[in-house]
């Protein structure tokens, strides 16, 4: 690997100092009650995209912080130009707040609030006004060749099978190896998935504080399912799992855990949260697919690697996700969902490292602008984990 060139993309540098692989312009409605009004604006106006949700309000304390927090990181995303935070008025997540975190990184944001602009149809006319402008504004930007270490690529594993922990998924740990290697950081998630498998990426912590954290948080985990009356850890995975060839939630998570590759544990975050240090770190999130994919994305994340047995559509309204098969079958049945197969692998046409090596070249070129399946059809998944009831 030392003779190969440093890798490369092209992308946009933001105000503070981010690099983004998108120019989008993002709609961001910050309280259910808006997010039609925001889908209305995205059909008027293209180059902006947002998102459904049924989040912004009746949320109290940490479960509060936590949406707030990835409200923030969705808007400051540097895939994202500029923003319209579109609120209702009387919400809990106050829209003027959350547009006030977002200019902190430079980019622009307007606000529009549907009480205060006598109701939605003004509201949508007023906001589709700013984002068209905003919009031809981003147009104007060209985009600049940049190194890997700018990158924050995330990792997550969809539905598995016998095969995930064999090919794509070490696939794409030789890929989140390369990642480090070239300054960049890689985000391993999914805590429910590494239960089981935690003792290994503890032994691979930079010190004691994030070894004890790793267990903390895998003690926390189990611990909320305990509230529910279920021991996750002696319970099987998922339906779809279990059809797949795996038959414990420890058998998943030891496959789960290749996506980490080799490389010691930096820091372990909370949902949504920035990174502070590069290479490997380890943001707490849910196994839920779309729950993970917004949590990474509010943390940072330009692009997601997607792995999946089973076969999964999901992807992000402002960050590329490249979908990457298990077994060759899944591929070629899903083939309008998923960007590459690594079922070459269980096949012995290819290794892990030439896959690894492919998906490598596919994040230059979908960085620098090539579109990957799950935004060809519009994928526009999101989803927070809510940790507090709704009162």
């Amino acid at each position: 690997m030392a003779n190969q060139p440093e890798p490369t993309f092209w992308g946009y540098r933001r105000p503070d100092g981010r690099v983004g692989v998108r120019n989008h312009v993002l709609i961001l409605p910050t309280i259910t009650c808006a997010t039609q009004a925001a889908k209305q604006i995205t059909e008027l106006v293209q180059g902006t995209v947002s998102f459904i949700h049924q989040h912004g309000c009746a949320q109290v304390g940490v479960d509060y912080e936590q949406t707030f927090r990835t409200y923030v990181g969705m808007g400051t995303n540097p895939n994202v130009y500029g923003v319209v935070v579109l609120g209702l008025g009387c919400e809990t997540h106050q829209a003027r707040s959350v547009a006030g975190e977002i200019a902190k990184s430079g980019k622009p944001v307007e606000l529009v609030s549907i009480q205060d602009h006598g109701g939605t149809l003004s509201a949508i006319a007023q906001g589709a006004k700013i984002a068209a402008q905003m919009v031809q504004d981003a147009s104007e930007l060209m985009r600049e060749p940049f190194p890997f270490s700018e990158l924050i690529v995330g990792t997550e594993c969809g539905g598995s099978d016998a095969c995930s922990g064999l090919s794509a998924n070490p696939a794409v740990g030789f890929v989140s190896d390369r990642i480090v290697d070239c300054g960049g950081t890689s985000i391993l998630a999914e805590t429910t998935e590494l239960i089981g498998a935690e003792h290994l990426l503890a032994n691979r912590a930079v010190d004691d504080k994030v070894a004890k954290r790793v267990y903390e948080v895998i003690q926390a985990m189990e611990n909320r399912a305990f509230t529910m009356g279920v021991d996750i850890r002696t319970g099987n995975p998922s339906p779809g799992n279990i059809r797949g060839g795996l038959s414990s939630l420890e058998e998943k998570s030891l496959g789960a855990a290749n996506k980490a590759g080799t490389r010691p544990l930096q820091e372990l975050i909370d949902y949504a949260e920035r990174p502070t240090r590069k290479g490997l770190v380890w943001m707490d999130t849910p196994g839920h697919d779309i729950e993970q994919l917004t949590g990474m994305v509010a943390g940072g994340a330009q692009i997601v690697l997607f792995t999946t047995g089973r076969g999964t559509p999901t992807g992000s309204p402002i960050a590329p996700t490249i979908k990457i098969s298990t077994n060759s079958a899944i591929f070629n049945k899903m083939r309008e969902n998923i960007d590459i197969n690594a079922g070459t692998i269980i096949e012995g046409t290819e290794t892990i490292d030439s896959v690894g090596q492919r998906i490598m070249d596919q994040i230059s070129k979908v960085c620098s602008g090539k579109l990957t399946k799950a935004e060809i059809l519009k994928q526009h998944d999101f989803g927070i984990w809510r940790i507090g009831p709704t009162f």
